[in-house]
């Protein structure tokens, strides 16, 4: 990948990665090799406005799950820039903060469909579709319907994996295998550090 300054177009893939998971990877790696994406940055969210009150593991624990998982892949980082804004965390002012850190690149959003719809209850939705290209790929079960005045809402075509963040923490708490689920240094580490065990 280029120097994060050097010109560049770059889609946001943001989340809370409870933990990474295979789908978030290959997702990530379809946007930054089959489109016109020079590269993916996982946003490691700190606090999703919209999950107050889940059980998160400490921010810095899920960022170094998504670094083990993205490590050797030079098309995609790990962001950790909310870590360091108020919270809860706000696509727009993320968005605003990255441009301010990298005026060269050009972002975009990546969200699956079954955010879409509730992308108008978004802070700034408004300026938000206007001043950014956004990537919808779909999600099993949802029916993307993009607003007529949605001009940059783009729905590509991607990988459809019904793969949850929620079932890996469930099945690690019953014991179960997680092998596949995650990639291996990441089940590796949730093992050594004893993540989401009973």
């Amino acid at each position: 990948m280029a120097a994060p300054d050097a010109p560049q177009r770059v889609g946001l893939l943001f989340g809370s990665f409870n933990p990474v998971h295979t789908g978030h990877l290959i997702l990530a790696n379809h946007m930054a090799t089959r489109t016109d994406l020079s590269a993916v940055w996982l946003v490691v969210s700190p606090q999703s406005p919209f999950k107050v009150g889940e059980e998160l593991l400490p921010e810095t624990a899920r960022l170094e799950l998504v670094e083990l998982a993205i490590a050797g892949n030079d098309r995609l980082r790990a962001l950790d820039v909310e870590f360091h804004m108020p919270r809860p965390s706000y696509t727009i002012d993320t968005l605003d903060e990255l441009r301010r850190q990298y005026p060269a690149t050009e972002f975009v959003l990546i969200t699956g469909g079954d955010n879409l719809a509730g992308l108008p209850r978004w802070k700034a939705a408004d300026l938000l579709q206007k001043e950014f290209d956004i990537y919808v790929y779909p999600r099993p079960g949802y029916a993307v319907d993009i607003p007529l005045n949605w001009s940059r809402v783009r729905v590509l075509e991607a990988p459809l994996l019904d793969i949850s963040a929620t079932f890996i923490r469930q099945s690690i708490g019953a014991g179960m295998s997680i092998r596949y689920l995650v990639p291996e240094a990441v089940e590796r580490e949730i093992q050594a550090r004893s993540y989401w065990q009973q």
